[in-house]
């Protein structure tokens, strides 16, 4: 029964027309074809919305290379997330940077994931990421979604990520098959020596990266177990401090069995660039200076925050070269651990190197915690002291703080930032 029919017979009789009556069937009808020429309209529209999102789709590969290509050549917009309202908090010139492969993506979404909720939130720095082949569109979206700063994608030259043309392949390989048989870790790794050789001699000198001053490493798969409520970046330059760990350990001695002879001649033919505040007493005992056995402690580099200039420093980029043509890289298969490590020993006063005892990290296989109550009874940091690698046995911050002390440095900054 239609609306208007039944308002009619309200009364049970047809012959009651008042003047309203007679209004609302003429405002009924045209209201009621119009609502039912929207629902159909709407209705159609909803049918042709769903066929067009099921119908399988091509876009040609030069379509698709050429979006990645305009993507990788300029910045990503931001993301801004709804409580990233704020303007941009002060920053300084540096980046956050990552060394990473496509595969590794859920491991580099849990990395970023981690150090966007304990700092970047606040801060907002922009994340590099720099790969030896193109970044997928899935890994850029993924990336950009998780950053809350800008995210930038950079493509490692060929030239940067292969053999060198002064090393003898076949040697390389011989040696390499003789390490693997000794069971030495990555020692049949060509893979692994390009990228050691990669973050000791390159990274800071990508054009992406020429135009930053600090930069933090992170890498993929790791653990980060304390808010960080301050600027490390500001506290690096307020304090002229160069290079920023958090754990030390030996390296594997069978990797870099004349590492340490290559630095003495370089330290021999030029011993200007020897510091005089220098920090050798870390990685030589006894107090020999460079005379004495390297006692292979280094800093471990997957977590560094530093100054980009240091490595561009003319002492540093001539140790480089001088080890390059060593050919130790892939020889025998030098990381970048050692080599940061024996260059800001030897290269940089010893009050430039700094120690973040306040930040919680880990790395399989080891971990470190902040060794104050406050940190844990505060809920800045959630870390289990118990498994802290600072005191093991193969920890050699021992060694660290013998000549530079226990820092408080940063600790005291977190505290009046």
């Amino acid at each position: 029964m239609a609306f208007a029919d039944s308002f009619d017979d309200f009364d049970g009789s047809r012959d009651f027309d008042s003047p309203f009556l007679k209004y609302k069937r003429q405002r009924s009808k045209p209201n009621r074809l119009k609502i039912m020429g929207i629902t159909v309209t709407l209705l159609i529209l909803g049918i042709c919305v769903l066929m067009w999102s099921t119908t399988p789709r091509k876009v040609k590969q030069a379509d698709q290379l050429k979006l990645q290509q305009k993507v990788l050549n300029e910045p990503l917009q931001r993301r801004r997330r709804k409580m990233h309202c704020d303007p941009d908090p002060p920053k300084q010139n540096a980046t956050l940077v990552m060394l990473v492969r496509n595969f590794e993506i859920n491991d580099a979404l849990s990395s970023m994931r981690q150090i966007e909720d304990r700092f970047n939130r606040r801060f907002r720095y922009t994340w590099t990421f720099l790969n030896d082949q193109e970044f997928t569109d899935d890994f850029i979206r993924l990336t950009t979604g998780m950053a809350s700063g800008d995210t930038e994608y950079g493509i490692v030259p060929r030239e940067e990520w292969s053999w060198p043309d002064m090393i003898d392949r076949q040697k390389a390989r011989t040696n390499m098959e003789a390490m693997e048989a000794d069971e030495i870790l990555y020692g049949g790794s060509l893979t692994y020596r390009h990228m050691c050789r990669y973050n000791s001699g390159y990274f800071f000198r990508h054009p992406i990266m020429m135009k930053y001053d600090f930069y933090w490493r992170v890498e993929p798969s790791i653990e980060f177990y304390c808010d960080l409520n301050y600027d490390p970046f500001k506290f690096m330059k307020d304090n002229k401090k160069a290079y920023g760990f958090v754990m030390a350990l030996p390296e594997y001695p069978k990797t870099i069995p004349t590492l340490w002879e290559a630095t003495q001649r370089f330290a021999e033919k030029y011993p200007q660039y020897i510091d005089s505040n220098n920090a050798i007493d870390f990685i030589v005992d006894g107090h020999r200076g460079l005379k004495g056995d390297y006692n292979k402690c280094h800093f471990w580099s997957n977590f560094e925050i530093g100054d980009l200039n240091f490595w561009r420093s003319e002492a540093y980029l001539k140790y480089f070269d001088w080890l390059d043509e060593e050919g130790g890289f892939y020889y025998e298969r030098w990381g970048d651990a050692p080599v940061h490590s024996i260059a800001a020993a030897l290269f940089l006063p010893r009050d430039r190197i700094h120690h973040f005892a306040d930040i919680g990290y880990k790395h399989s296989p080891w971990l470190r915690c902040p060794t104050d109550d406050e940190s844990y009874y505060s809920g800045r940091c959630l870390c289990n002291r118990e498994e802290s690698f600072d005191e093991h046995m193969y920890s050699c911050l021992p060694r660290w703080f013998a000549i530079a002390g226990r820092s408080k440095g940063s600790q005291l900054y977190r505290q009046s930032y």
